[in-house]
């Protein structure tokens, strides 16, 4: 029963957080908003640390993926999403909520890592970090 508290909270939050955060970044310029959070999912396994970042329209040169013993941090830049290929100039703005501008997320890990040998790739949008445990 405890368990059942506890994801309802988590959820209330992350909705009251998701509305509140919504109406604060409606912006009807290209100036860009405060730094913004990537989604993740993150897995431990037997034998390694996996992360998987949602950073759909960034270019690898973008992004700057830091590896920690026990601790990623990810940051980059997404430029404005926007249409560029002889419709015309937008005349009005219908909705706006992919996140751009600078991101940045850190993860903190449970367990050390061997930096030296983790690695990234990026495929259909994600990026997929892979963090060995170290022995």
């Amino acid at each position: 029963m405890n368990s059942i508290r506890n994801i309802k909270l988590r959820w209330l939050h992350g909705t009251l957080g998701d509305v509140s955060y919504q109406l604060s970044r409606v912006q009807f310029s290209r100036v860009a908003p405060a730094k913004w959070q990537p989604a993740i999912n993150a897995f431990r396994c037997e034998t390694a640390i996996r992360i998987c970042v949602d950073l759909a329209g960034i270019e690898k040169s973008k992004i700057d993926l830091t590896v920690e013993p026990r601790q990623v941090i990810i940051r980059g830049t997404r430029e404005v999403p926007e249409p560029n290929h002889g419709e015309g100039r937008a005349l009005q703005l219908l909705a706006l909520e992919i996140d751009y501008g600078p991101f940045e997320r850190e993860v903190s890990l449970p367990a050390e890592v061997d930096a030296d040998r983790a690695s990234a790739e990026q495929e259909n949008g994600l990026l997929w970090i892979y963090l060995p445990l170290k022995k």
